[in-house]
Formats: C-alpha cells, structure tokens, sequence
C-alpha cells in the first residue's frame, strides 16, 4: 500500500528531536502557552517575514479571531471562494457575517480576482482569498481592489506554509494570515494547533487578548474573548519540525517535478504552478472527468488517494443558501467533480511515486 501521507515516517526521521522537546515541556510543566509558544511564535514570524505571530488552538480558530480583530460585525459580508475546506466559511459564520463568494481561476485552484470587484456590497467589510493546495492566490491585484475600497484582507494560508507570491510569503501580504497546523499540514503539529500573522501592533495586542478569554492580564477582562490557547507541547514540537519545513517543502517540490514528468499525456490535468508562485504542494491534484473511477481503481492497486474537496461550500447543506444556488459557480463545481489528490509527503520514495504514476497512466485512459 502506498499511503496518502505518512505521518510515521516523518515521526521516525526526526524521533530524538522531538522527544527532547517533549520532555522539556513535562520537566517544565508549562502545559499552556508558555515559553515554547512564545519562541515559536517568535521563529514562525521570522520564518514568514512578519513582525507579529499569535498561535492559537486551530485554524479555524486562527480565521475567526483574525476576523474579530478586523472588527467584523454581525450583518457584515466577507467575501471568500466555495472551493475550500468549509472552515473559512464557518469562520466567517463565528463572526455572524454573511459569507460571500467568487468563483476560482481553475489552473490555481484560487480566487479569481477578475470577479472580486463584482461581488463587492455597500455591507463588503473583508475578503478572504484561500492560498489553497499550497498555492498562493493572485495577491496583488486582489490587494489593489482591498485597498481602494478600504477592505481588510485576510489571507487563508491554512494550506500554504512557506508559499510565496512575487517572492513574499505566503501570510506577509495582507492585513493577518491564517495558518492550521493541523497533524496532515506541512508544518503540523501533533494534534491541532494554528496561528495569525500581521505587522499591525493594535492587531497583535488584541489577537492575545482574544485568544486568552479577552484578558491582557490575568482576570483582568477587558473584551470578550474566548480559550483559544495553543498548548505548550504543539509549541515545542513545531518549533522542532519548523527547522526542518524548507527541506521538507523542497523535497515536495521535487516531488511535484517528477509527477509532472511521469504523468505527461496520460490523460490527466496537472495541477499548474503560475509564474510568480512558489508552490509547496501541500496536495498534488490531479483533474480527470472520470475522477470517481479512477480513485476506485487506484485504490484497487493499493494505491491511497483523497478527494479535496468533493462539494463547494456552497453546497454543502449545513451552508447552503439561496444566494448561491447550483450553477453559481462552474469553475468551483467542476473542480468538486474532477480534484484527485495523489500521494504527496516528503519522505514519498521515488519507485513509490513511479509506481503511483505507472497506475495512473494504465488506468487512466480505462476509467473515462
């Protein structure tokens, strides 16, 4: 069987750096928050080219503080893409705001800036491009319609650590960024764990006060807030695989590279790299019309794959509305109906990766 990821496998390469991290943090006993937090926080910001990180307990977390440091209000709009993993919607929901969305550029699988303006309201008060897959999103004309219509700008980097647009990272460019480290990211923690980025000081003092039940200091309450704390352990243990995170995206970069080239004219689309983009490949997705099948019959060669993601947000029955009724975004739609995500992580061997591609070649062209 050749696994979709391999968490084990990353584990074993680094096992003695990590159980010393872990260690330190029982003999310290700082179980929450603490000093390994901290230090992350400040190796993270580096990393990202940022003045300011605030860790929290998840993503999704990340998303609905950034949001609630914007001073999102309930009746707001924020406008994002369908073709996301549903938390970027849900945050939006945290806050009482009304989810807004455009469609994708199909190639990037990211918002198509061309369509923002449009869907900007007099009740527009955010915008949300998702950097998905590991790809960033056309940033800058995205960030020219934010700034001229006084938008604040939430980057989704959930998926996209170390991603870079025109040589900035991914998290750098817009007011905050959002980061997951949820276990299958490249950079996850063991458990579920996020963070928020920004160079705005009045952001990253009220982010840690949101994130800590509102308090700057201890029982002194000064807004509502909520217990979104990262543990001390998710800290040490990222601060170990962060020193780690460019070797790890430059081998799924090579990854990506070789799949390119063993895949050329077998009947799938691959996944496409702009220009300007610094992919890291969190997935590598293919595009088939017969995606169901295929993904059955790779599984049949023991070969694991995912499917990210099958239904547009805006179709999801726990989201669904009136507003964005079937049809309303074709580029999202057909993506749900075509995205097959092969096997990427970096310790993937390459005859692991020729044998995924031999399958896909055979049955490929069998599965239309």
């Amino acid at each position: 069987m050749i696994p979709f990821v391999d968490l084990q496998a990353q584990y074993r390469s680094i096992k003695p750096e990590i159980d010393q991290a872990v260690a330190r943090v029982l003999e310290s006993s700082q179980f929450v928050l603490g000093p390994e937090v901290a230090a992350f926080e400040q190796e993270f910001a580096a990393y990202s080219r940022v003045k300011h990180a605030i860790a929290v307990n998840s993503g999704t977390s990340a998303l609905h503080l950034a949001l609630l440091a914007a001073e999102v209000r309930p009746g707001d709009e924020v406008i994002t893409v369908p073709f996301t993993f549903v938390a970027t919607a849900a945050a939006i929901l945290y806050a009482r705001a009304q989810p807004v969305y455009v469609d994708i550029d199909p190639e990037t699988f990211t918002m198509d800036a061309a369509q923002l303006e449009r869907a900007i309201t007099t009740r527009t008060r955010a915008v949300i491009p998702v950097h998905l897959y590991g790809h960033c999103a056309d940033m800058d004309p995205i960030l020219e319609i934010a700034r001229r219509k006084k938008l604040v700008l939430i980057e989704d980097a959930c998926q996209a650590h170390g991603a870079e647009y025109k040589g900035r990272r991914a998290g750098s460019m817009g007011d905050m960024g959002c980061f997951s480290f949820y276990p299958g990211k490249n950079l996850g923690a063991y458990g579920e764990g996020g963070l928020v980025t920004t160079n705005n000081a009045e952001h990253d003092r009220k982010l840690r006060m949101l994130r800590d039940w509102g308090a700057e200091r201890k029982y002194q309450h000064l807004l509502q807030g909520y217990n979104y704390r990262m543990d001390g352990l998710q800290g040490a243990i990222l601060r170990v695989k962060l020193r780690h995170l460019e070797q790890w995206t430059e081998s799924r970069r090579s990854h990506a590279a070789r799949y390119h080239s063993l895949l050329s004219g077998c009947g799938v689309h691959r996944p496409q790299a702009a220009s300007w983009a610094r992919h890291v490949y969190h997935i590598f997705a293919v595009r088939s019309s017969a995606r169901d099948r295929l993904q059955r019959a790779l599984q049949q060669r023991e070969v694991q794959t995912g499917i990210h993601y099958p239904i547009p947000v805006h179709l999801q029955p726990a989201y669904a509305s009136t507003r964005h009724p079937a049809g309303s975004f074709p580029e999202s739609e057909a993506a749900a109906r075509e995205v097959l995500s092969l096997p990427m992580y970096s310790e993937l061997s390459d005859p692991q990766i020729e044998a995924v591609c031999d399958a896909v070649r055979e049955l490929a062209p069998l599965a239309v």
